[in-house]
C-alpha cells in the first residue's frame, strides 16, 4: 500500500476514533458521522484503485 493510501488509511480509522468519542461524550451528530462515512468511501476508492 502506498504512503497517501496508508495516510488516508489512518486519517478515517483516526476520525472514526474520534466521531466515536464525541458521540459518547456529547451525543451523536449525524453530520459528523456522515463526513467519517464519506472519508471511508473515499479511502475504499483509494485503495480499490492502487489493487487495479
Amino acid at each position: 500500500m502506498p504512503g497517501s493510501t496508508k495516510t488516508m488509511g489512518g486519517f478515517t480509522v483516526g476520525g472514526l476514533i474520534m466521531v466515536t468519542a464525541y458521540s459518547v461524550a456529547l451525543g451523536s451528530n449525524g453530520w459528523l458521522w456522515f463526513g467519517w462515512v464519506v472519508l471511508g468511501l473515499i479511502t475504499l476508492g483509494m485503495v480499490l484503485s492502487r489493487a487495479t
